[in-house]
Formats: structure tokens, sequence, C-alpha cells
């Protein structure tokens, strides 16, 4: 059983980093499929819109699927379907067969971000102790992994549309044989009759069913507005790090293109790390003091009129953020395990729009007051964060449990 568990996470791993992968390798060619289909940057921007689109409604739809059918088996149907989607943009050559297939793609990404976070939400449960963190981190390892392919296509000759047919050939391959050692799904446990419930509620010691369902589910949106403040925050900083230091502070072009890969490093960093942190102290503690750690770095940079704050600034902003997506999609799913992906679908779909609407939102307060101060919304969201990190348990299921084999629902000893 332990063999299964350790393989499961390995699969677990697997596909995390095959989606930052298959975003990946749409990414670095955006450029030269820009040129080939001929349109501006305004009409990019929007057909990007519709790839978010596609990304939320396929959330939607995944999160049940998984509920109902099983991780084991809506994940690995979500991978080949994304690998088999990447070659469209690649094949488009005219803006509306590339709405089209931007609308396809994210789609097919949104359903396979989803479905392994729930898988994700399972394989953690088994353990007993945090591992989101350390998934979410690899995502970011295929983010690296595609920008190294399609430069070594790129200085090979290779054109956009033959690299992303291997890679989403590749990614085919790979869903399909990573799916064997995923966990299978879990029967999900009768829920007691209203009939039942209404017997006991005379008590007023319990609540019924119906009434912890609608406090699981009002904490799950709170979760996901959380997730959107989070997100949106990390979205901004994608787009406007580099930005910052090149208009704000007058680096050039390559200086200003680390900001970015400092926020990016850090955050990788920071995920590779937080689950430790989140078994010592808790996931309401690693959300508080991250989002706050937050707070002060994005200040840092709003303020600061030097290199080096911008720099420690930007660096400070991605440590915080680090842990504090993986602790809101874990928390969603163990809100109620019968209804993981459902749960992990609202908190990513709202968080998911907060990503897109980051770099929006800052571009029109640029109208408004500079590029710098307009970061401090950032902070205002990052505080609110931190205040409303109550919403996580003091003790979720992974931290309640010392041990592995001293846990109900993980795996047994080997004298079993």
């Amino acid at each position: 059983m332990e063999r299964s568990l350790r393989a499961a996470r390995v699969a677990t791993y697997v596909y995390f980093v095959l989606c930052g992968t298959l975003m990946g390798a749409w990414v670095v060619h955006i450029p030269a499929i820009e040129e080939r289909v001929g349109i501006s940057h305004a009409t990019l921007g929007g057909l990007l819109v519709l790839l978010g689109l596609g990304a939320f409604v396929g959330m939607q739809v995944a999160g049940p699927l998984a509920d109902r059918l099983g991780a084991r088996v809506v994940v690995p149907v979500s991978g080949a379907l994304c690998g088999a989607a990447l070659v469209l943009p690649g094949l488009a050559q005219e803006p509306w067969t590339l709405a089209g297939a931007l609308l396809v793609f994210g789609f097919c990404n949104g359903c396979l971000d989803v479905a392994m976070n729930a898988h994700a939400v399972h394989v953690e449960k088994a353990y007993g102790r945090p591992v989101m963190s350390g998934f979410h981190a690899t995502f970011s390892v295929g983010g690296v992994l595609a920008s190294l392919v399609g430069a070594g296509a790129a200085s090979a000759g290779l054109s956009p549309v033959a690299d992303m047919a291997a890679m989403g050939v590749a990614g085919v391959v790979i869903s399909l044989v990573a799916a064997r050692a995923l966990l299978p799904a879990e029967p999900v446990a009768e829920r007691p009759s209203e009939s039942s419930s209404d017997a006991n509620s005379g008590s007023g010691s319990v609540a019924s069913p119906a009434v912890e369902r609608r406090r699981t589910k009002g904490r799950v949106w709170l979760l996901a507005v959380l997730a959107l403040m989070v997100m949106l925050c990390e979205g901004a900083a994608n787009d406007w790090s580099a930005l910052h230091l090149k208009d704000i502070l007058g680096a050039s072009v390559g200086t200003a293109a680390f900001a970015y890969g400092t926020f990016a490093a850090a955050m990788t960093l920071g995920r590779l790390l937080a689950d430790r942190f989140v078994a010592r102290f808790g996931s309401r503690a690693i959300l508080r003091h991250g989002a706050a750690t937050a707070a002060v770095g994005i200040t840092l940079v709003a303020l600061g009129p030097w290199m080096w704050a911008a720099f420690t600034g930007w660096a400070l902003f991605g440590l915080g953020l680090s842990g504090c997506v993986p602790q809101l999609f874990s928390a969603a799913g163990h809100a109620d395990p019968s209804a993981a992906g459902a749960n992990v679908s609202r908190v990513a779909g709202l968080g998911y729009v907060g990503m897109l609407a980051g770099p929006a939102v800052i571009g029109w307060s640029t109208h408004v007051v500079a590029l710098n101060h307009a970061f401090v919304l950032l902070t205002l969201l990052c505080a609110t964060t931190a205040v409303g990190a109550g919403v996580l348990r003091a003790a979720g299921p992974t931290s309640r449990c010392t041990a592995r084999r001293t846990c109900p629902g993980t795996v047994r000893s080997r004298r079993g």
C-alpha cells in the first residue's frame, strides 16, 4: 500500500509538470503565432480572454465529474485532451481559427487543472500530512521545461506547430501511462436522511446535515474570494514586475527582466519549502503570515526608490504568496471529501478570474496614478487576505496527524 501511495504521489507530480509544460509550450510560441496570424497586441489580448473563459468553463465541468467518476478517470482523459488540443493554436491561420483553438485549449487545460488538484487532495489525505505546495511547485518546473524545449526547437529550426505537435503527442502518451498509478476513486459515504437529521435536531447540540452543507458551501466561497485576491496579485506581478523596473526606476530591458525572475524564483522556492512549515505551524498561519509578508514586499516595491528595494520587494512578494494558493485549494478539497472536485473548481475558477483580472486592474489604475502607486491596491488585497485567514481551520485534516501510520484513512503498517 505504501508503494502504491508513493506511486500515486509521483504520478500527481507528473500531471502538474505536464500541465505547466503544455501551457508553457503555448506561451513561448505566442510571438511567432501572433506574427503568422497577423494580429495586433490588442487583438491578441482579446483572444487571450477566450483562453481564460475556456479554462473557467473547463474547471466547472471537470470538478463535479471528478467527484462522480473519480480523478483516476478524469485526470488522464483531461491530460490527453489537453495534449491533443495544444497543436490547435499552432495550426491557426486566421484570427477566428485562433480564437476557437484557444477556447478549446483553455477548456482542456482548465479540466486538467482542477482534476489534478482534486486528486492531489486525495493524495494529501492519504499521506496524512501537507504535500499540496510541492505539487504546485512542480507546475512552475513545467513552465521552465517548456521554455528550454521551445528554445531548443527554435535553434534547431523547427516550426512552432512542429514543436507543439511533438509536445502534444508526448503529453497524450504521458497522461495515459501515468494513469495507472493514480488512486482509485473513494466510495462516497451516504449522507444521513433529512428525517433522521430532523429527529436528532431536537437536541440542539449537532447541526443537521443540510445546515452543515450550507455552512461548508459558504466557507468554500469565502476561500474562493481569498483565492481571487491572492491570484489577482500573482497575475499583476506576472505582467507588471518588469515594466515597473523599466518605467519607474529606469532599468535596462535586461535588468528589468530579472524582476519577474526574482518573483518567480522566490515563489517556486517558497512552494518547495511550504509543506514543512504547514506541517509545523498549520495552514492558517501560513496563509496569514504569507499574505502579510507579501503585503510588506509589494509596499516596498510601491514606495521604494532604489533598485535593490524593488528586487527585495518582489522576492518577498513571491515568497509570501507562494504558500497561499495551495492552502486555499487544499482547504476547499478537504472541506467535503465527497465534493472535493466541485469545491476545488469553485476556488480555482474564481481564483483564475483574479489571475486574468490582475494585469487589467493595474493597467486601468495607471490612468489615475503612477504604476508603482497602483501597487498599493495589491497591498490592500494582501492585508485583507491576512485578516481573512481565519476562514482556514486551525487544524485541518492533514495537520492533525503527527505520523502517517497513525492517521485514519492513511496507509497501513506493513504488519497490518
